[in-house]
């Protein structure tokens, strides 16, 4: 019951997550459904046939997203339906709770009855008893004192001493409570009988069953509404079409129209343009052949001039001759810096051995290098072609330029040398033993640091060799001023022809100038002398701290030989070390030897003893003999299992233990010998020897009692009749040696089980590694594919890189032609400022000519003649520049576009190399959780190790040591050694794994590149071949336009046109047709999919709820057993204590009476000591007190003996249980074979799954090209309409009848070899889909294949369950029968067996509801996880579609802006050149009008100049006006496009979203018919089942009828037993008076087994301390495995990140992970339950620890001071004397003590007692808070008021409550066990919350001082109320807080 209101309490959380978790997927389709329907807007498509796919898609989309929402609305009323009937079945389970609740009022009512009977018969016991007290009272006697040291034993104790064969009382009372509960289940198991009869009875009348009629009216009534719905959704989306078809053919037509004017206007704009270029060149042609002619005459006039000017250059050449020696020899001094330096960089390259960043340092400054050569070179070309001058200079550069490749040259080879000593310096490292690798990482960190300073040192050397290069350019320049100041003195010469001597002063100047700047030149060439000093002495500290790293260097290597000797000596130790361990084994073997032999000698010495004795002891002896040689035979079996064992025990440390625990044994042993010689007494030592060894071989024989109950029973005979016997030696060694058998063989069946449990779990162990095998194996073939996919990339990225090159190459010329046109330009504005001094020149001439004398007229004359040729020959040189301009604007051109298609190429490898990286991403992470997942599976097995350790342990205590056990521990020692070394190698194999794994991760990388650059290489091709394909189309279909213009008027035209628009019409409703056809066939492919994942779902629940029973059997079968052992070895420990206990208080109240005897003594003979008497009447009233004590002992005697019949009972019970759990184990045995056998089954599924998902693949590639096929349809389609369009507006312009004869029957003769073209496409997109329909079809029938075989299968699990469920029937039954037998002597059980059936059928019932709706639940749960993930899948796609969208779109518009900028800087330099040819024309005007001497125009004509100058500027601005205009056009047109893309994709949508509901309605007819028809059968099936089951009721009440005469008869049966049970009683009464006897003998016999205790008690401490250690030496050592093992991952982790590669199969090694990680989590529970387990192991030792510590003499002590006051005063000192030898004084000491004043002494005494308020006595009976302290009193006056203050009587307790009464059975066994008890169960079903055991009033911690005084506000037991208030009140035990309710009712009992 409980366990079913736990299982509806599950089920409601999990069905309320399931809703929070439908309400959020529902949130999230409807927040993705509205992004989806933003998005639309910003997608654009181009072709028809992409918008049919687009459509497509987003119908699907909509479709499984309305399929979503249906299902999770159909789920959410289930749960809700479930939710009631859970809250109707929770309702009626508390009115049943309470019913149980007042059952168990009653039955407590009867239970105070019997015990009241109880209470009264044991007070006429107590009574009869006193009477014969008071006749034994005046013959007792005064003990010795030696006796006294027997009287107590500590009262916390958890070690187990004497305990007998007797039952803890816990269990009657949970015995009761299981009555009281299956009578419970009965009663309701009738009622459901009842109501099945009831149920039946009304079947037969009606003949149908009303609720499977009510299903089909509410299934028709569904499917009602569903059609309603459809017909609604349909007629809406109907109008939505027809509104969006009419709005989508008006865009249509106004955009074609728009598109048609533009194209008009720009071909009118490019007809304008073309006019205006060939006007403007037949122009510019004319105008220089008339310039030309006047320049050949100015250059004629300006030779004459240069011839002068040379003469003057030469001048100048000889100083500057002067200058270049001087720089020649600053050069040279340069050339040995230059050497130096080199060295220097020689030195450096040394000391940077083991760094690789001056690599890329050095290949930057070989690149900058690089980019200043062709630099300078071109400098150097334009200086020549300038001027003659500098070419020193050059000279000088080109030095420089081979110093600087010599410096290249030279950090090349440096660096190939680098590289070599490093390869060489890591082969080294790589040689180094690993051991080294902390004090060389040290090392290695200090050298990195002393070269990171020296790599800053070079870079300031470097920074420094820059500043040299800065100042050679600036020399540089200061040449190119030079030769500037040259060319200005050129225009100074022809300017100034007059003032010749002016001018020669002014050269002198520039001269001094010059020489100047030489001397500047000089004092920076001293400073950079003085630099490269500083870098000389730079250079000498680098080679200082060279020589320094070679020093560490060295001392390095000496540091690795040291450690390796090191190394050499820690294995010597290690050696050493292991010849220690074997010396250490064999002394072990040694001391047991002598163990042995001594026990031998003992032996022979107890035989000796025992000789003088009767005959008797001769036949005891042959007894011994026979049972020795059965203990032998069954040494021999304990040794072969222990064998056995021993190759499965994993533990290494324990010969330490071991050694430990033979000195202890040997240390007790020499203490043994020396006792037993001071005590003279032969008898006593005999029993002390006799006790030990019984001890030893009850504490072996109290763990497996309860394993085979009818051996107890012999021994519990046989331990009788030896008791009977005489109270001798040899009864106790007859009885030793009868429970020694016993534990021989529980041993040998405990052995037995331990072998089969570790069988198991290597088992387990060995499938979860061929598990982990599989996974590894498909990881390894996945790496192969991906390591194909990167070889593929890594070709494609060496392909990109080379094209890279070339582009690199082309934009490097570019830059050069770049560099030519500026310098082009700047001499153009050279040039340009020569022609306006020539200008002036010419005028001043002029003016000169009017002045002066005719004489003068001839030389002016040719002075113009020669400029005028020079104007020419300058205008050439104009024209040919220009040219170039020209032709290199084009070159720009060319290679701006082909910088645009390589910026667009690597866009796109970009975008796949992100893809790329995100896929190897995603692997990375898959990569990691494997790694983790491994891990954690480790550390899981080294915990179950670690469990089995602890285990074995436990065992091995249990096992005597015997010499074979050190053999067997040095073979497991190896064992473990090598399981060790196999999980150390297994662990290294998988990190060596995942290393190769990085490395074949990282070729993947390269592969993937070189697969990027082969595809961008192909998508250029097909680009390229696209656009050429475009042209040639563009261009016939341009003739075909030409030709329809042509034959436009002709009539037979229009018959034509009207013929094409009827098959037109026809091939869009063929179109139509096939689109629908292919909307089915995918409709049909989707509803397979979505029934064979529906079948894998159903397939997958009933797998999960086979393993769930599995489970469920195997903690059955785990918790009977559990629970049959610690209860069985927990109430004997109990009974044992109570035993001790009550032995213990009978000593004690004997001593009391001694003790009063000696006070009266004492008081009447000593009176002069100072003590008061005591009065006549209290010691009588003393004497009453101890009649009635002993007669309570006596009832409490008799009570054990009750206990005792108990306990018996309770065995024959468990034997019965344990044969039930056999047969339980072999039928969940059979049911995982069939288990097996499923799982193949279901392997074969999913094979043909697979091939079915292959299959469905090439239907969809299939699917791909048909629609593709369909598309280029659509395109003619388009094609066509296009033609009509242009047809019809140049109908108007019509041509003449000659030429249309001609041309009539070529446009038809077109127009039918087209349509033939289509028809046949047409055929074949027919075939095609015939294929398509044949392969769906094989599709289907694979299906339903596959549905039969599911149904099959699920047939056969069926009746599995049912044959299982039939089983657990039955075994209920016999279980039912059992508890009758064990519970014969109550009279209830009658009623309640019958309640019991129907009550455990009714269970069965709600259990297989219970199990169909979780399995319903959770392939809800499994379907919505496919959707969501789905979602998700979409979501990311649309949205990276997006962005890639808007990437496109943003890159397309700055591509455009570019393009714009282009034209108008093109056009601009246009305007400019047009302005210069007009400006030209203007002057050559000016010139002509000069000479004729019209100089008025001149002015006009610039006036006109400037005018057109800013007309020219106005039609500029105008024309970027109309550019800005046209390009918004553009930008609206494109929106406008992407508007009616949109709209025909919602068209689409639309339309196939009719289709498929109309497909979806017929469907849902035929399956509602299918469904209806299987409701029939259904019907059918279920009526024979009544029948059937009618048949059964009647069998079944003709059983129950003779189960009641049955019972009837055992009543009777049952009264006589009780009347013999009467007469045992009567019998066990006489029985009583002889234990008497026997318990004062054992009270003798209990001080030497205190010794034995104190020996046990150390044992104990120096075993649990050697476990401790062990336990943290081991935690210590996994600690830093893990850490080992974390840093490991780590680095894989950073090697995993550093890999990007692909993976596509990533999709199935998840499905696999989830079973992984569902494993690793049930292990994680094991583990955690592992791990309190552990904890409460830990905490129990601790509390052992305290409690023993300091608790073991004070009995002694107690002892021995009340046996002080008993002695006469002669002989006290005596007393102390033995006193002080116990306590460890000296002799001399204790002499002088005693020989001084006694009063000491006394004093000391009296202090001790009376002044402490918490006097300790004997029973811890504490002082009441009234009690004042009295010092000066007696002693025997405090012994009078301390026996008042125990004989008072306790309080009573309060009465107990309901929820006090429930919690008994809550702790269930002493284990803590995962598994809770019925009780727990079923609190925590009512109440809801768990009840923590701190709220049990039963287990709250009591100290040994605290007072037996229960609190008012506490609830106690029946158990806990008091018998009489004459009872005594017993010593408390301390209860740990941790303890479980079991652990209560012991306490109860202890009390």
């Amino acid at each position: 019951m409980a366990s079913w209101l736990g299982g509806l309490g599950s089920g409601l959380g999990q069905s309320l997550g399931q809703v929070g978790g439908s309400l959020s997927s529902l949130t999230g389709h409807i927040s993705s459904f509205t992004k989806d329907i933003l998005l639309e807007g910003a997608e654009e498509v181009g072709d028809a046939a992409t918008e049919l796919h687009v459509s497509n898609s987003r119908l699907r989309e909509t479709e499984s997203i309305n399929a979503a929402l249906k299902l999770e609305n159909e789920r959410l009323k289930k749960l809700c339906s479930d939710l009631e009937e859970k809250h109707e079945a929770a309702e009626l389970q508390i009115k049943q709770l309470s019913i149980e609740y007042r059952n168990q009022l009653q039955q407590k009512e009867v239970e105070i009855s019997h015990l009241k009977a109880r209470q009264n018969a044991l007070q006429e016991q107590l009574q009869k008893v006193q009477t014969a007290a008071q006749s034994a009272r005046l013959g007792a006697g005064v003990l010795p004192p030696a006796t006294t040291s027997a009287s107590y034993v500590p009262v916390v104790r958890h070690s187990s001493g004497f305990e007998g064969d007797v039952m803890d009382f816990g269990d009657v009372i949970w015995s009761q409570q299981e009555i009281n509960r299956l009578s419970n289940e009965v009663s309701r198991l009738e009622s459901e009988v009842d109501h099945w009869k009831q149920i039946a009875l009304s079947s037969k009348v009606q003949g149908t069953n009303d609720a499977e009629q009510s299903e089909i009216c509410k299934l028709q009534n569904v499917v009602k509404e569903l059609k309603q719905n459809l017909s609604r959704e349909i007629d809406e989306h109907q109008h939505e079409l027809s509104v969006l078809q009419d709005a989508h053919r008006q865009k249509l037509v106004d955009i074609s129209r728009r598109h048609r004017e533009e194209l008009s206007e720009y071909e009118e704009r490019i007809e304008e343009l073309e006019n205006q270029l060939q006007q403007g060149g037949v122009n510019a042609d004319a105008m220089n052949d008339s310039k030309i002619s006047e320049q050949k005459k100015n250059a004629q006039s300006l030779e004459g001039e240069k011839v002068e000017e040379l003469q003057v250059v030469k001048d100048l050449e000889d100083e500057i001759r002067k200058l270049n020696l001087k720089l020649s020899s600053a050069k040279e001094e340069n050339k040995t810096l230059l050497k130096e330096q080199e060295l220097a960089k020689v030195e450096k390259m040394l000391v940077t051995q083991e760094y690789e960043k001056l690599k890329s340092e050095f290949s930057m400054l070989q690149s900058s290098v690089a980019e200043q050569d062709p630099l300078l070179k071109e400098k150097e070309k334009n200086l020549q072609s300038k001027t003659s001058l500098p070419e020193d200079v050059v000279r000088l550069q080109q030095a420089l330029l081979e110093a600087e490749n010599k410096i290249a040259r030279l950090s090349s080879l440096n660096q190939g040398r680098l590289e070599k000593e490093l390869t060489s310096a890591q082969h080294k490292n790589e040689n180094v033993p690993p051991v080294c690798t902390e004090d060389q990482n040290s090392e290695l960190s200090q050298l990195r640091h002393d070269l990171e300073m020296k790599e800053h040192e070079l870079n300031e050397s470097i920074a420094e060799r820059e500043t040299l290069i800065a100042e050679l350019e600036e020399l540089d320049k200061q040449n190119q001023e030079a030769t500037q100041h040259m060319i200005t003195l050129k225009e100074q010469l022809s300017k100034q022809h007059t003032e010749t001597d002016g001018l020669i002063k002014q050269l002198k100047f520039d001269i001094d100038v010059e020489r100047k700047k030489v001397s500047e030149l000089e004092i920076e060439k001293m400073e950079a002398i003085k630099e490269l000093d500083i870098q000389k002495e730079k250079l000498s500290q680098c080679s200082y701290a060279l020589n320094d790293l070679h020093i560490s260097k060295q001392q390095l290597q000496e540091n690795i030989k040291d450690i390796q000797e090191q190394l050499r000596k820690a294995q010597d130790f290690n050696l050493h070390h292991k010849k220690e361990i074997r010396e250490l084994q064999q002394r072990l073997k040694e001391k047991e030897e002598e163990l042995s032999s001594s026990r031998l000698t003992e032996k022979n010495n107890h035989e000796s003893k025992y000789s003088c004795q009767d005959l008797i002891l001769e036949e005891r002896e042959v007894e011994i003999a026979e049972l020795q040689n059965d203990i032998s035979q069954n040494k021999q079996i304990n040794e072969q299992l222990e064998k056995s064992l021993s190759d499965l025990r994993t533990e290494n440390g324990k010969l330490i233990a071991a050694i430990e625990e033979l000195k202890q044994e040997l240390s007790d042993v020499i203490s043994e010998k020396n006792k037993v010689y001071l005590e003279k007494d032969t008898v006593v030592e005999a029993l002390k020897m006799e006790k030990r060894q019984l001890e030893s071989e009850l504490n072996q024989t109290e763990k497996r009692l309860l394993e085979q109950a009818y051996k107890y029973e012999q021994t519990i005979e046989e331990l009788s009749n030896a008791r009977s016997m005489d109270t001798t030696a040899l009864q106790l060694e007859h009885e030793r040696l009868v429970k020694l058998n016993q534990e021989k063989d529980f041993k040998i069946d405990e052995l037995k089980r331990s072998v089969e449990q570790m069988e198991i779990d290597h088992q387990e162990t060995k499938e979860m590694l061929t598990n982990s095998l599989g996974g590894q194996k498909q990881l390894t073939e996945l790496i192969k594919e991906k390591e194909v996919f990167i070889e593929k990339f890594k070709n494609q990225a060496l392909q990109v890189k080379q094209e890279l090159e070339e582009h690199m190459k082309v934009s490097k010329r570019q830059d050069v032609l770049k560099q030519n046109l500026e310098e082009k330009d700047r001499s153009l504005a050279v040039m340009k400022e020569e022609n306006n001094h020539l200008k002036e020149e010419i005028e001043r001439l002029k003016d000169q000519q009017s002045r002066s004398t005719p004489v003068v007229e001839p030389k002016t004359l040719d002075i113009i003649i020669e400029l005028e040729s020079e104007v020419t020959q300058l205008k050439v040189i104009k024209n040919n520049l220009e040219e170039e301009i020209e032709v290199l604007k084009k070159t720009i051109k060319d290679q701006n576009q082909t910088t645009v298609q390589l910026q667009q190429s690597l866009q796109e490898q970009r975008k796949e190399i992100d893809e790329s990286r995100f896929q190897c991403e995603q692997m990375n992470v898959t990569h990691e959780r494997l790694s983790l997942e491994k891990d954690e599976e480790i550390k899981n097995l080294q915990k179950t190790i670690e469990q089995i350790k602890t285990q074995l342990h436990e065992e091995r205590q249990i096992i005597q040591t015997d010499s074979s056990d050190l053999f067997q521990e040095t073979k497991v020692q190896g064992l473990n050694r090598e399981n060790g070394n196999e999980k150390h190698d297994l662990s290294k194999a998988e990190i060596k794994r995942l290393v190769k794994g990085i490395k074949e991760r990282e070729m993947e990388i390269k592969l993937l590149n070189e697969k990027n650059v082969s595809l961008s290489q192909q998508i250029d091709q097909l680009s390229k071949d696209e656009v050429g394909k475009l042209t040639r189309i563009i261009q016939e279909k341009d003739l075909e336009i030409q030709a329809l213009n042509a034959r436009v008027s002709s009539t037979s035209y229009r018959q034509d046109v009207l013929c094409l628009q009827q098959q037109l019409q026809a091939y869009v409703i063929e179109r139509e047709q096939v689109l629908a056809v292919l909307s089915e066939k995918t409709r049909e492919n989707s509803q397979l999919k979505t029934e064979y994942r529906n079948i894998m779902d159903m397939v997958a629940a009933k797998e999960a709820a086979l393993v769930r029973l599995q489970e469920e059997n195997q903690k059955l079968s785990n918790r009977s057993e559990n629970s049959s052992q610690d209860m069985s070895r927990e109430t004997i420990q109990n009974l044992s204590r109570i035993i001790r206990e009550k032995d213990i208080e009978i000593d004690a109240l004997s001593q009391k009476c001694q003790t009063l005897l000696t006070v009266l003594q004492t008081s009447s003979t000593g009176t002069d000591n100072g003590s008061g008497g005591v009065n006549s009447n209290q010691f009588e009233e003393l004497l009453q007190e101890r009649d009635k004590l002993k007669q309570q002992v006596k009832k409490m005697e008799e009570w054990k003996q009750q206990v005792i019949t108990t306990v018996q009972n309770m065995q024959h019970e468990s034997a019965h249980l344990q044969e039930e759990l056999q047969k339980l184990q072999a039928q969940i045995s059979v049911e995982s074979d069939s288990n097996s056998k499923l799982q193949v089954d279901y392997n074969g599924l999913i094979q043909s799954y697979e091939q079915n998902e292959k299959k469905l693949e090439s239907f969809s590639q299939e699917l791909a090209q048909v629609q593709h096929s369909i598309g280029q349809l659509h395109n003619t389609k388009d094609l066509l309409l296009s033609k009509l369009d242009l047809v019809t507006p140049s109908l108007a312009t019509a041509s003449p009848v000659s030429q249309l004869s001609g041309i009539q029957y070529n446009a038809p003769e077109i127009l039918s070899d087209e349509s033939k073209i289509l028809q046949k496409e047409l055929e074949q997109l027919k075939k095609k889909l015939q294929e398509s329909d044949s392969t769906i079809r094989t599709l289907q029938e694979n299906n339903q294949r596959l549905s039969d075989s599911v149904a099959t299968a699920s047939e056969i699990e069926r009746k599995n369950q049912e044959g299982t469920e039939s089983e657990l029937r039955q075994i209920k039954e016999k279980h039912d029968i059992l508890q009758k037998l064990l519970r014969e002597k109550d009279i209830l059980i009658k009623s309640k067996s019958d309640q019991l059936l129907s009550v455990s059928e009714n269970l069965s019932n709600k259990e297989n509801e219970n199990e169909v709706l979780k399995q319903a639940v959770t392939n809800l749960k499994e379907r919505n996880l496919i959707l969501e993930m789905d979602i998700q899948r979409l979501k990311e796609e649309n949205e990276n579609i997006v962005a890639g969208c808007r990437e496109k779109e943003t890159e397309f518009r700055a591509l455009q802006e570019t393009n714009m900028q282009f034209s108008m800087m093109l056009k601009e330099k246009e305007f400019e050149s047009h302005s210069m040819k007009e400006k030209a024309l203007a002057f050559e005007k000016l010139l002509k009008e000069k000479e004729q001497g019209k100089t008025g125009e001149l002015n006009q004509l610039l006036n006109e100049v400037r005018s057109m100058q800013e007309k020219a500027v106005t039609f500029q601005q105008e024309r970027d006006q109309v550019m800005v205009a046209l390009k918004q056009k553009q930008m609206e047109s494109s929106a406008q496009q992407s508007e009616i893309q949109h709209l025909r994709e919602k068209e689409q949508r639309l339309n196939q979203e009719l289709e498929r509901l109309r497909n979806h309605l017929l469907e849902m007819e035929d399956s509602y018919t299918r469904e209806a028809l299987a409701a029939e059968d259904r019907e059918v099936k279920l009526r024979k089942k009544v029948l059937i089951l009618e048949e059964k009721l009647v069998s079944s009440s003709t059983a129950v009828e003779n189960a009641s005469h049955q019972a009837s008869l055992q009543v009777e049966s049952l009264q006589e037993q009780l009347n013999l049970v009467t007469k045992q009683r009567d019998e066990t009464v006489l029985q009583l008076t002889i234990s008497q006897d026997q318990v004062k003998q054992y009270a003798l016999s209990l001080a030497n087994l205190q010794m034995v205790l104190e020996q046990f008690q150390q044992e104990e401490k120096a075993m649990y301390s050697a476990e401790l250690e062990k336990h943290q030496k081991q935690a210590t050592e996994w600690r830093k495995k893990a850490e080992t093992l974390e840093e490991r991952v780590a680095s894989l982790q950073e090697n995993l990140e550093d890999a990007n590669a692909a993976l596509d199969a990533a999709s199935r090694l998840t499905e696999q992970l989830d079973i992984k990680e569902e494993q690793i989590e049930e292990l994680k529970k094991e583990g955690e339950i592992r791990r309190e387990m552990l904890e409460d192991v830990q905490n129990k030792l601790m509390n052992l620890m305290n409690s023993t510590e300091g608790k073991v003499d004070k009995v002694l002590m107690r002892n021995l001071f009340v046996g002080h006051f008993h002695t006469p005063k002669n002989k006290r000192p005596e007393v102390l004397r033995l006193m002080g030898s116990i306590l460890g004084i000296k002799k001399e000491e204790l002499d002088q003590l005693l020989s001084e004043d006694q009063r000491g002494v006394t004093r000391w005494v009296t202090g001790w007692l009376g002044g402490g308020a918490g006097s300790k006595s004997v029973p811890n009976t504490p002082l009441r808070p009234t009690h004042q302290n009295i010092f000066n009193s007696s002693f025997s006056e405090l012994f009078v008021k301390f026996l008042e203050t125990e004989s008072r009587p306790s309080l009573p307790p309060p009465k107990l409550s309901v929820h006090d009464m429930t919690p008994l059975g809550a702790a269930g066994t002493g284990k803590t066990s995962s598994t809770p008890s019925n009780s727990q169960m079923q609190d925590s079903a009512v109440l809801g919350t768990s009840r923590r055991p701190d709220t049990n009033p039963f287990l709250a911690p009591r100290s040994a001082a605290v007072p037996l005084i229960t609190p008012a506000s506490s609830s106690g037991h029946l158990l806990m109320k008091p018998i009489s208030d004459a009872l005594p009140t017993f010593t408390p035990l301390p209860v740990s807080p941790d303890a479980s309710a079991g652990a209560v009712l012991k306490d109860l009992l202890k009390q």
